[in-house]
């Protein structure tokens, strides 16, 4: 067997479809959805995969833009995640266009791995990773249950392997107080804004004695309906990050005390409810080594990158914490045009973009090649993760 031209096979497979997968790349970046909204997306994401021979179940895990597609029987089985909602206003200022692609073209390539030397590839189409964590509630439904590693790659600034990414939960937040006339009877109303006043305040005091990489950022969506009405409702949205899983669930408890404190010193009533957990991500080096030298094989220069956290969060962690996964960084956009822009969204549009993605799907498509060629890289993979876990 040679896994050199196996490897050639599927880089040219990847190769041959370029405008096919240009094209859907293209209509993802135009028709943006955002979080569990991504009918459309999921829609053309599984007729591809079912027009490239995947068998392929819609609606899984209870989430009805979420999907799963199979090619092959055999052990190990690798999967390919695939992300394609949009964020609100900025469209697809995360690349998600670009992730759904590579996913696509790395797992259609992977076939000929399949063919040739056994083993199984899946794609999960992994709804909702910008507001809900979509893959943390597939996670905990028990969707990667049956699979042994898994792969994506994001687009980004840097060209980078290991990714590390904070642990993070999103916060809702409600008080409830009493209406009254701010100038005819103040005295008889209870201030749903001060209480959310106070407690961005005491949030800002917080911030002094938190740890460097921890993050708590927060938005007001209710703030009261006129300035002459003393409001009776405010609402808030929150995003607790912290670096490592322990850590969060003590900041968490240090948070709700911040609203807690607001709550007794105004008399509002607080609601809150914690949204999906997304867990820091655990790199398996073995796959990034692999994923590394493959990639540079064609070419492009990336890092393998160490332990130095990013600022971010996404539900890859949660997968992380199941099965071996790797999710590099791949470079389409200059240092100076960070995700979540308008600058980047066109980036993720651009033909440099399509080039370093699909760059990446040849890598993630020939680092499937050296795990199903070895059943030793295989054991490695799963040794390195039993002994990180």
């Amino acid at each position: 067997m040679d896994i050199d031209k196996l490897k050639e096979a599927v880089t040219g497979e990847i190769d041959s479809r370029r405008e096919k997968l240009a094209a859907l790349s293209r209509k993802l970046h135009d028709n943006p959805e955002i979080a569990f909204e991504e009918k459309q997306a999921a829609e053309w994401l599984t007729e591809y995969l079912e027009q490239n021979g995947f068998s392929v179940e819609k609606g899984i895990s209870g989430l009805p833009t979420a999907f799963k597609g199979k090619y092959g029987g055999g052990k190990p089985v690798i999967a390919f995640l695939a992300e394609y909602d949009a964020l609100p206003k900025l469209g697809h200022a995360c690349g998600h266009n670009l992730i759904a692609t590579a996913s696509m073209a790395a797992a259609a390539a992977s076939q000929k791995a399949v063919d040739e030397l056994g083993g199984c590839i899946m794609v999960f189409g992994t709804p909702g990773e910008e507001l809900y964590g979509g893959k943390a509630v597939m996670a905990e439904r028990g969707a990667f249950t049956d699979i042994d590693m898994a792969m994506i790659a994001h687009p980004g600034g840097g060209n980078t392997v290991v990714m590390n990414t904070l642990a993070c939960e999103t916060l809702q937040i409600e008080f409830i107080g009493k209406a009254a006339h701010a100038a005819a009877e103040p005295e008889t109303g209870i201030s749903a804004l001060e209480a959310m006043i106070q407690s961005f305040n005491a949030i800002n005091s917080l911030r002094q004695h938190i740890r460097d990489r921890a993050r708590i950022n927060g938005i007001i969506t209710d703030g009261g309906e006129a300035a002459n009405i003393i409001p009776a409702h405010t609402a808030a949205t929150f995003i607790v990050r912290a670096e490592y899983d322990a850590y969060l669930d003590e900041l968490k408890k240090k948070v709700i005390n911040c609203f807690s404190g607001a709550s007794r010193a105004t008399g509002a009533k607080l609601k809150y409810k914690w949204g999906e957990h997304y867990a820091a991500m655990f790199n398996n080096l073995t796959m990034a080594r692999l994923f590394k030298q493959n990639m540079q094989s064609l070419g492009r220069g990336i890092r393998l990158g160490d332990n130095t956290m990013m600022t971010f969060s996404t539900d890859v962690g949660n997968v992380s914490q199941l099965v071996p996964t790797i999710q590099p960084l791949v470079a389409i956009a200059p240092h100076d045009i960070q995700i979540h822009t308008p600058q980047f969204a066109e980036a993720a549009a651009s033909e440099d973009g399509l080039s370093g993605m699909l760059d990446a799907a040849k890598a993630m498509a020939m680092t499937v090649v050296d795990i199903l060629a070895d059943p030793e890289t295989a054991e490695k993979i799963r040794e390195e993760f039993r002994k990180g876990k």
